[in-house]
């Protein structure tokens, strides 16, 4: 299987506006400290597969490698806004699959362009791309919102981004499912008392122990959670990483041949990951 990140921080982005916290002052130095849109992408059998679409330059990305389908956690403006752009773009229209929403997001239904929206997916009903199997969970947020299990017949990554915890069948499907990688959101700070529709990092990391994932990544992190570990490091178990935009992940036979926390991911530049267990 080949993953990559587009994008790992939340609707702020990092740097965020106006905004002086060490990360966002870091993020307008170096550009590897930058956060973009949560989004993803992996490819089967050759062909791209967009996770999400709330990059801006989304349309740019599609023209160097057009996606053979999109598939969307949920219709949140920083999600899909991509779209209102490529919509109106040529040549053979692009499956677009996602959680069943009759508003969706702005007037991408009713003026689709190249986009083909298929029904909304139904919760652990398995879709199958090329080789790829994918299976949506529902996850906690306040849009109707899936997560996506990735199952390539000899490697399973998990994909949840924005929820506030897991319910309880997901939980305990991914359980039985036992993933290789879990990619999980972890937006708020250890300071957050009140997580809302995302979890913080505490949170985070006790989804992943009671899943017992091997290996698991951060993603949809906010400005303020990355300033608080820059501030005050505290390592992260070692088998949990903050993701990077741009970052890949690979597996397959050779990944699982490793010790456990060994890491395989690469990037197209140097990442520090400053104390944060990366």
């Amino acid at each position: 299987m080949r993953f990559r990140f587009v994008g790992t921080g939340d609707s702020a982005q990092i740097p965020c506006f106006g905004c002086d916290c060490l990360a966002c002052a870091q993020a307008r130095v170096l550009t590897s400290a930058r956060r973009g849109p949560c989004s993803a992408e992996f490819w089967a059998d050759g062909r791209r597969y967009l996770l999400d679409a709330g990059r801006m330059d989304l349309a740019e990305s599609c023209e160097r490698e057009r996606p053979a389908a999109i598939l969307l956690t949920h219709y949140h403006a920083d999600h899909v806004q991509g779209l209102l752009h490529l919509r109106w773009g040529r040549g053979e229209p692009i499956p677009v699959f996602g959680p069943k929403d009759a508003r969706g997001c702005a007037d991408l239904y009713r003026n689709p362009g190249i986009l083909d929206f298929r029904p909304g997916l139904k919760p652990f009903k398995p879709l199958h791309l090329d080789s790829m199997t994918v299976t949506p969970l529902p996850l906690v947020h306040s849009k109707p919102t899936l997560g996506y299990c990735l199952d390539d017949g000899g490697s399973k990554l998990a994909y949840l981004t924005d929820t506030c915890g897991l319910p309880p069948e997901t939980e305990r499907f991914l359980r039985e499912w036992v993933p290789d990688v879990v990619v999980l959101d972890a937006t708020y700070p250890s300071s957050c008392t009140a997580p809302r529709n995302h979890n913080s990092l505490p949170m985070a990391l006790q989804i992943i122990e009671r899943l017992g994932a091997p290996r698991a990544f951060l993603t949809h992190m906010s400005h303020e959670l990355v300033a608080e570990l820059l501030e005050a490091p505290s390592p992260l178990p070692s088998h949990v990483r903050l993701a990077h935009d741009a970052e890949e992940v690979r597996m397959g036979p050779e990944v699982a041949r490793l010790a456990p926390g060994a890491w395989v991911s690469a990037a197209p530049h140097t990442v520090a990951h400053e104390g944060t267990g990366g």
